[in-house]
């Protein structure tokens, strides 16, 4: 095994599982309220290509309070690691 072998094997990898959506875009956006940073992850989707109108097709509604693991591999294939 070489070092950067290594390396590999002991970084973390972020979980994809159910998250609020509150809990997600506070992982994207440090530093401000919760509120705040739904509001700017929100706009985070929209801008991404393509991501919303895929985020839709999984079923997800505006007005929901989590994203499931489907969507988050979405979000993190679209937008990276948090």
């Amino acid at each position: 095994m070489t070092k950067s072998d290594a390396n590999l094997s002991t970084e973390e990898v972020f979980p994809i599982r159910s998250y609020g959506k509150g809990e997600l875009a506070c992982l994207y956006i440090h530093n401000v309220q919760q509120a705040s940073a739904v509001k700017e992850f929100n706009i985070w989707i929209r801008k991404a290509p393509g991501l919303e109108q895929k985020l839709l097709e999984t079923g997800m509604s505006r007005s929901a309070r989590r994203y499931t693991p489907k969507q988050v591999r979405l979000i993190v294939e679209a937008l990276g690691e948090p």
